[in-house]
C-alpha cells in the first residue's frame, strides 16, 4: 500500500437536503438563556450530542470537531463533521462499522453522485417501486497531509461491488489503518460509470477542514433503476 500527500481543496460530500438545514430549534428562542435550555433538550435524544459530551463508547470526544462548542445551534459546519462519525447506517459501509461512523467524499461531484444514487437506488429496489426524487447539498471541504492509497489495487478485496464481499474486508482494512495511525484511505470509486475516479475516507474528524455549502442536485427515478440528475438553481 503506498501513501499519497494531498493540498486539495474542495472535496464532495453529499447530504440529503433535510439534513441541511439551519437548526431547527433556533427559530424559537428569544434569547441565550432560552438557547441554551433548548441546546440541552436536543442532547437527550441527538446521538451526536451524546458523542460529543463523552457517551459514546467509540468516539473520544477530543477526536471530534469542537469549533462548536457553546456556539452549539447557531454553528453547523462542525456539527456535520460529527454526525458522519455518529450516525451510522446498520452493518456500516465500505469502510467503516455501524460502531462509528467515517468521512465519504470524491474529488468530482458526479462520482458522488454516483455513489450515493447507487444506495438509494438500491433501497428502491427492495421496495419494488422505482419511483422517487431526493434533493442533496454538497458539502465541500479540504485535506492536507499523507493519506494510504489504494488507488493502484483495483483488485483489492475490499473494492467487491458487493457489499457483502467488499465491506467486511474493508472494515477490516480500515480498522488496521486506524489503529495504525491513518488519517484517512484513497481508493478508487467502486460505483462512478467511469473508471479512474478517486474517493477519500476520513477517518479523523480533525483531519476534516473548512467544511462549507455547495452546489444542490436532484436526482430523480420515473419508474426504472435509470434516474436523472438535475442541478438546483
Amino acid at each position: 500500500m503506498r501513501q499519497r500527500e494531498l493540498s486539495d481543496r474542495g472535496l464532495v460530500r453529499l447530504i440529503p437536503a433535510t439534513y441541511h438545514k439551519p437548526p431547527a430549534l433556533r427559530g424559537l428562542v428569544d434569547s441565550e438563556e432560552e438557547l441554551a435550555i433548548l441546546a440541552e433538550i436536543e442532547g437527550l435524544t441527538s446521538g451526536r450530542l451524546q458523542a460529543e459530551r463523552g457517551r459514546n463508547p467509540h468516539l473520544d470526544p477530543r477526536e471530534l470537531a469542537w469549533h462548536r462548542r457553546s456556539r452549539d445551534l447557531r454553528v453547523d459546519g462542525d456539527s456535520h463533521v460529527n454526525a458522519a462519525f455518529t450516525y451510522t447506517r446498520r452493518g456500516g459501509n465500505r469502510f467503516n462499522t455501524e460502531e462509528r461512523g467515517a468521512w465519504y467524499c470524491a474529488w468530482e461531484a458526479m462520482v458522488s453522485i454516483a455513489e450515493v444514487a447507487w444506495h438509494r437506488t438500491r433501497e428502491l429496489g427492495f421496495t419494488g417501486a422505482f419511483h422517487d426524487s431526493a434533493r442533496y447539498v454538497e458539502l465541500l471541504a479540504d485535506f492536507i497531509g499523507v493519506f494510504d492509497d489504494i488507488t493502484d489495487e483495483p483488485e483489492h478485496p475490499a473494492l467487491n461491488p458487493e457489499p457483502a464481499l467488499g465491506y467486511p474486508e474493508g472494515q477490516t482494512l480500515a480498522d488496521r489503518l486506524r489503529r495504525e495511525g491513518s488519517r484517512g484511505l484513497i481508493y478508487p470509486s467502486v460505483r462512478a460509470p467511469v473508471a479512474g475516479k478517486d474517493c477519500l475516507v476520513c477517518f479523523e474528524p480533525n483531519a476534516i477542514q473548512n467544511v462549507r455549502p455547495g452546489a444542490s442536485w436532484d436526482l430523480v427515478w420515473e419508474g426504472t433503476p435509470d434516474y436523472a440528475i438535475r442541478a438546483v438553481a
